[in-house]
C-alpha cells in the first residue's frame, strides 16, 4: 500500500515498508541527501526536518505515520539558498565540518517560525537537541539572531 504526503511542496507516494524511518526514504527512496544521519536514536538532531510545521527526527518517524502530512526538508526551504537562514549561515559562515548544519537549519527554521525575535534563552532551548561536534555554537546563534533581522526586513 502506497504510503502519500507532500514533500517540499510536491505530493509523493511512497510504496515500501510503512515501518521504515523517514530519513532511510528521504535518502534512500527519494535521493534527498540533506537530512543526515547522526544516532538513529533521535538524540543528535542531525535528521530533523519539519512534518506539518513541527520539528521531528526523521531517523525514529516511520513512513507510514505520514499518510496525508507536509514534511519539509532542507532541501524544500528554497531553490537557490535564499531563505534567510540559509542567507545567515552563508553570512556568519556557520559550519565548520557542516554534518550537523541541515538538522541545526531546520530546527532554527522551525524556532523562527514561533518566535520571530528569538531571546539566546529561546534559542537554547530549541537548539539545545541539535548537536555540533566542532562546537561552533555561538556562530550558530549569531545566525539565528542574523535571520531574525533578515526576515523582520523583508
Amino acid at each position: 500500500m502506497a504510503i502519500a504526503f507532500v514533500l517540499n511542496g510536491t505530493p509523493v507516494e511512497l510504496d515500501i515498508d510503512p515501518d521504515t524511518p523517514l530519513l532511510w526514504a528521504l535518502r534512500d527512496d527519494l535521493e534527498l541527501t540533506g537530512t543526515k544521519y547522526g544516532c538513529g536514536i533521535a538524540q543528535c538532531g542531525a535528521c530533523r526536518v519539519l512534518i506539518d510545521g513541527v520539528l521531528t527526527p526523521a531517523c525514529v518517524t516511520n513512513v507510514g505515520s505520514l499518510e496525508g502530512a507536509f514534511v519539509q526538508t532542507i532541501e524544500g526551504l528554497s531553490p537557490d539558498r535564499s531563505h534567510p537562514v540559509q542567507q545567515a549561515w552563508a553570512e556568519i559562515d556557520v559550519p565548520q565540518c557542516g554534518y550537523c548544519q541541515s538538522g541545526q537549519i531546520m530546527s532554527a527554521v522551525a524556532l523562527l517560525a514561533e518566535t520571530p525575535n528569538p531571546t539566546d534563552d529561546d534559542i537554547d532551548a530549541v537548539m539545545e537537541r541539535n548537536l555540533c561536534r566542532c562546537g561552533t555554537y555561538p556562530r550558530i546563534r549569531a545566525a539565528i539572531k542574523r535571520a531574525a533581522q533578515i526576515s523582520q526586513a523583508q
